[in-house]
Parts: C-alpha cells; sequence; structure tokens
C-alpha cells in the first residue's frame, strides 16, 4: 500500500507522527510523508535547513518531501499565523509539481494544530484520484479562542466555515478523543467519525536507559514530573504556584522537563520568588524520556481550565501510563476521566493550585506500595487500550477500509 503523510510537523521535531511512519514501513507499506522545514519548538529552523526551497530526503524507509515555509519565530500571534499559512500555501503551490510522479493508495493527515494544513491534501487527493483520512489531534476553531491567539467573532466564523469545508471533503474523519465526536460531526453531519486514540513511541517499549542525565530535583527526595510542552495550554501557572505553596516541604520538588513559550516566564518567576523546589531543567531527546520519567515519584499532567481542553486528551496522559507511575491530572474532562477510570492516579480541577498542591502532599504521604498499584494500574490499561502495534494495525484496517477495493493492497 502506498500513503502519503501529510503533516507540517515531522523529524528531525519530536512528534507522535514520526514512531507512526516507522511502524507503516515496518509493516510494509511506502510510505512519503509531505511537511515542512523543521523549526519547532524554538521557532528557529534546525540546522542544515533553511526556509526556502523544497528538499527530498530518505529516513528510515520513508521518503520525506519538504516545503517552504516561516519559522514560527518566539511565538508571537503574527509569526505564528504566517507559520501556518506559509506551510499550507506551500503544499497547495509546490506539492503538486514535487508529488507528479507519485501514485497514492491513501492520503493521511496528522491534524495537530492548524487543521487547516488539511486543505493541501484535499487537492492532492483530488489530483491523485485516491481518499483522504484526516486524524484531528485539536479542535478548531475552539482552540483558537481557548490559546487567545484569535477572538474575532468573524474571524472565528470564518475558520469554522473553512474547518467545515476540510471535514465534508475528506473521507473518513479519526479524533483523538471521545468528547471530539459530537463537535466535529456537527460540523460534518453524515461523515463517517471513527474513535482513533494515540498510542506511544516505540521506545517507551524498550527497557528504560540507564544512561539518564543527573536533574536537580529528580535525584533526590520526592519528584512530581511535568514532561512536554510550556505552554499557555499547559497552564505551568498553576504548578508555579503549587510549589510556592509547597515551598516548605524539602523533601518535595517539581522538575518541568520541556520548553515552550511560557519557559522564559516560568523561569524569571522560579528566581523572583526564590523557588528552590520547582526545577526547569529544559528538552531533553526522545529517547532519554522512558527512563527520566521511570525515575519519577509521580507524573504531572496540567491544562487550563477551558471546555476545549476538558475533551482533549493530552498524549503525555498514555506516556505516563505507559511507564507505569502514578499520575497526577489537574485537568478536567476526559484526561481526568481516564486517569479516574483506569485507577492510575489522582485528579483534581484544573487551574486550582490548591487542590493540586493538596493532592501531591497526599501522593507524598502514601506508602511505596499504594503508588506502586496506580503505575500498575495505569501500565495495565495502557497496555489494554493504547497499545502502539493494536492501533497501528486499526490505522492500516481504516487505511483498507477507504479503498475501492477492500483490501486491496495494490
Amino acid at each position: 500500500m502506498k500513503i502519503l503523510v501529510l503533516s507540517q510537523y515531522f523529524w528531525p521535531e519530536n512528534f507522535r507522527i514520526n514512531d507512526l511512519v516507522l511502524a507503516l514501513v515496518e509493516r510494509g507499506m511506502e510510505v512519503d510523508v509531505l511537511t515542512g522545514k523543521p523549526n519547532y519548538p524554538e521557532g528557529k529552523y534546525y540546522s542544515g535547513y533553511g526556509g526556502f526551497g523544497c528538499h527530498q530526503e530518505s529516513w528510515s524507509g520513508a521518503t520525506i518531501f519538504r516545503v517552504p515555509l516561516i519559522a514560527r519565530g518566539s511565538g508571537g500571534a503574527v509569526r505564528l499565523l504566517l507559520n501556518y499559512l506559509s506551510f499550507i500555501v506551500a503544499g497547495l503551490v509546490f506539492a503538486p509539481w514535487i508529488l507528479r510522479r507519485r501514485k497514492y493508495d491513501v492520503i493521511f493527515v496528522y491534524g495537530l494544530s492548524p487543521i487547516l494544513q488539511a486543505i493541501p491534501a484535499l487537492l492532492l487527493g483530488r489530483m491523485k484520484q485516491c481518499p483522504v483520512i484526516i486524524s484531528i489531534q485539536d479542535l478548531w476553531p475552539e482552540s483558537l479562542s481557548a490559546t487567545g491567539y484569535i477572538r474575532n467573532k468573524y474571524v472565528i466564523s470564518v475558520v469554522r466555515s473553512v474547518v467545515r469545508f476540510i471535514y465534508r471533503h475528506a473521507d473518513l474523519l479519526l479524533v483523538q478523543s471521545r468528547a471530539f465526536e459530537s463537535p466535529v460531526a456537527t460540523l460534518a453531519p453524515g461523515k463517517q467519525i471513527e474513535y482513533y486514540p494515540t498510542s506511544v513511541e516505540a521506545v517507551f517499549y524498550a527497557l528504560p536507559s540507564k544512561d539518564v542525565p543527573a536533574i536537580p530535583g529528580l535525584e533526590d527526595g520526592f519528584s512530581v514530573v511535568f514532561a512536554g510542552n510550556v505552554g499557555t495550554a499547559q497552564a505551568v501557572e498553576t504548578i508555579l504556584e503549587a510549589a510556592t505553596k509547597l515551598r516548605e516541604y524539602s523533601d518535595i520538588h517539581f522538575v518541568v522537563v520541556g520548553v515552550g513559550s511560557r519557559w522564559e516566564w516560568l523561569r524569571q518567576q522560579v528566581e523572583t520568588r526564590k523557588l528552590t523546589n520547582l526545577h526547569l531543567p529544559g528538552r531533553y531527546p526522545v529517547d532519554t524520556m522512558p527512563g527520566l520519567l521511570a525515575k519519577a515519584d509521580v507524573l504531572l499532567v496540567t491544562l487550563a481550565d477551558n471546555p476545549i481542553f476538558a475533551a482533549t486528551v493530552p498524549s503525555k496522559v498514555q506516556a505516563y501510563m505507559a511507564v507505569g507511575k502514578p499520575i497526577l491530572a489537574c485537568l478536567r474532562g476526559e484526561g481526568a476521566r481516564l486517569v479516574v477510570e483506569a485507577h492510575a492516579g489522582l485528579a483534581v480541577q484544573a487551574e486550582d493550585a490548591g487542590a493540586l498542591a493538596d493532592a501531591v502532599v497526599q501522593l507524598f504521604r502514601m506508602t511505596p506500595v499504594e503508588r506502586e498499584e496506580f503505575g500498575r494500574n495505569g501500565r495495565r490499561y495502557f497496555e489494554e487500550h493504547f497499545d502502539r502495534d493494536l492501533l497501528v494495525d486499526r490505522l492500516i484496517g481504516y487505511f483498507r477500509s477507504v479503498l475501492p477495493s477492500k483490501g486491496d493492497d495494490r
């Protein structure tokens, strides 16, 4: 089967679509990837890449076609909008030419924000006469207003119309959360929608590396580790306030692993408040993360208190379950429901720093046996619902279901 994967973000940027492509190649699929020039999360082009021109390269059995785009810069709204639009325009202008001799059975869109990146895929699907499947990882236009980048009601209305067009012209829509089904169906009535959650990279299935760098706060005492993007959506000010409330607990340490638009602000606050229990070691390679997370006593996931985020399941929830550690979920909705349903840890309301601090103390005072039980429950739930091989096989089944002749591996 010949598959074109379209994603604005791809290797060497760290996203789960990388591992999914590897898994498809492992199963004998012929995979091309249409993407942009890597610049996430710092907003600067990676070494060896520039913003102009198209580029082709090979990676782990897949062929990557890169189109030009404007780097996202420091994360300001205007620069971010230009980053999004430039990929869409470049995809429409350059992709038909650079892929002119390529034929595909299926086009698969990994729909991280912005979902508008699917527009070039719809054009290519029409040109190549093949079905388009969109994996919806984020709800638009709801995410625009939730993150505060755009509040103008007219602009939101226009984006909603474009999203409706995208959904209605896709052949199959996959949603990462069951709570996505209703809002997506509202924009695409009668369209086939399937629940398809995310899994984790293959590295999480290997034994944790013993070569984990020494990180302050992780080696001694009781560590509460947050891993991932440090941005507005993650409400990292809640972590800051909880750490401030618990500054007298010398054995409790918060460790925020990652970078993002709010990292520098968080660093300044730690310095201003003279906090010694909140550590910001920065970002680490994905192959380091399983070992790093395995060293934590508790793994923390936070999101802002917004209806759109209540419908979202942060992908770190699956990663946390995979490493078998207790989870503390400071969010509401689907993510919290999964943690509670799995008996994998505790859940408190989003942006409630007091409740977060109390839950940290509650976990701190539990016996190691009680915390280990949370970890085992999470790992068991992961194996039953989010296993990588299980989900890859299901995705291939979706590919085959939209082919003109079912099961044809042309």
